[in-house]
């Protein structure tokens, strides 16, 4: 049964990648291909808004109401609504029926996964493995997925390359990304076919969601959403303006350090598993979240270049270590039943809690005050740390 499961969490995990690498470049061609069709900025903003709602919603109601149907009968419909996604971007021109499509598929125009896919298979892969052996499991999930979403990003120039290679006209080159894309979506229900049937069945006799575990679920999610609220005060794009604004870095530049505080916080991960087994989960947490905040502070009062990025650097090095120990520790503190809906419950609020504060910074930075978004994540960052130590440190997973 070991060897099945472990089998089942490798199809999971190889699914997770090729997600990956399709979100990772949607994300970057997606306004290319609705402005190539035609539409306006707004129509654009409008729709990558209606594809984040859309998935949002969906994550919800499988957290909700999934438990009357068996998990692997939910991953193959959500797959075959991928692959149904790809074909409608290819097929449709016009506002009305994209936004449907938008509304109800699996794009996912934004870096993290709120998807109808995450509570499954996070589900799924919790009952896989129990312990450590779970968190390790976490942090490969975590790290095939930041790792195939920046190769996904560079795949983005294919067609442009496909285009000049093969005197292609641009649009057809877009829309055979599209296609590929529900090819991806074929290739994971191929995949998620070959689970077995036997595993995580529905629980009916369960009259909620979240059962005896709802208090602390929801006391997750309110600190989680704190978290992404302060994160979304330095997302890249902010960042990329911090560093042009105060050290006069370029775009070309700003990629480069992109990629390797991404690089960096995508192979920490791989350090959860370890750090944990001798300190537990929620000190994993916050003893590797802390340095990473202080760190974040230092940046922005550094005097030159050199010195924020290595601080920078260090944080991305840290920052992410979080990840694998979170997800693990949500699906251990639940019972089985619930952990569907838990990971919906923590997820999806993250996600629009993130999606609130770049405005704010955006503000901020418009009035010349530079460095106190910067400030604000960090200190914000730091309350959520203490403030889950101060709640959580008794409450160990259930095995535990």
């Amino acid at each position: 049964m070991a060897s099945e499961a472990g089998a089942a969490a490798r199809r999971l995990l190889l699914a997770r990648a090729l997600r990956g690498f399709a979100d990772g470049y949607m994300a970057v061609l997606l306004p290319a291909w609705l402005l190539l069709l035609g539409l306006g900025t707004l129509e654009v903003g409008i729709l990558s808004t209606a594809t984040m709602l859309g998935s949002a919603l969906a994550t919800l109601a499988v957290g909700a109401w999934g438990r009357h149907w068996p998990t692997r009968r939910l991953l193959l419909a959500a797959a075959l609504l991928m692959a149904a996604t790809g074909l409608g971007f290819a097929g449709l021109g016009t506002f009305w029926p994209l936004l449907l499509v938008a509304f109800v598929g699996t794009l996912n125009p934004s870096s993290g996964d709120v998807s109808v896919f995450l509570p499954l298979e996070h589900a799924w892969l919790a009952g896989a493995a129990q312990g450590h052996e779970r968190t390790a499991l976490f942090a490969r999930y975590s790290l095939l997925g930041a790792l195939s979403a920046a190769v996904g990003a560079l795949a983005a120039a294919l067609p442009d390359g496909l285009a000049q290679q093969f005197a292609l006209p641009r649009e057809a080159a877009l829309r055979a990304m599209f296609v590929l894309y529900a090819l991806i979506g074929l290739i994971v229900w191929l995949l998620y076919r070959r689970l077995p049937r036997a595993a995580l069945p529905a629980a009916p006799a369960q009259h909620s969601a979240l059962g005896p575990s709802r208090a602390i679920v929801l006391r997750l999610t309110l600190l989680f959403s704190v978290d992404a609220f302060a994160g979304g005060l330095v997302v890249n794009a902010l960042l990329t303006l911090w560093l042009h604004q105060r050290f006069g870095l370029g775009p070309a530049q700003a990629g480069q350090v992109f990629f390797m505080t991404g690089l960096l916080g995508a192979l920490s991960q791989l350090a959860a598993p370890r750090i944990a087994r001798r300190i537990g989960l929620i000190n994993t947490m916050v003893f590797t979240h802390i340095p990473a905040n202080c760190c974040l502070l230092a940046a922005a009062l550094a005097p030159g270049l050199p010195l924020a990025l290595g601080l920078l650097f260090l944080r991305a090095a840290l920052a992410q270590m979080d990840v694998p120990a979170r997800s693990a520790y949500v699906m251990g503190v639940v019972t089985p039943p619930e952990r569907p809906a838990a990971a919906s419950f923590t997820a999806v609020p993250r996600s629009l809690a993130a999606a609130l504060s770049p405005s704010l910074a955006g503000a901020l930075f418009a009035a010349g005050f530079y460095a106190t978004p910067l400030l604000a994540c960090g200190l914000l960052k730091i309350a959520y740390d203490l403030a889950l130590w101060r709640a959580f440190r008794k409450h160990p997973p259930r095995e535990d």
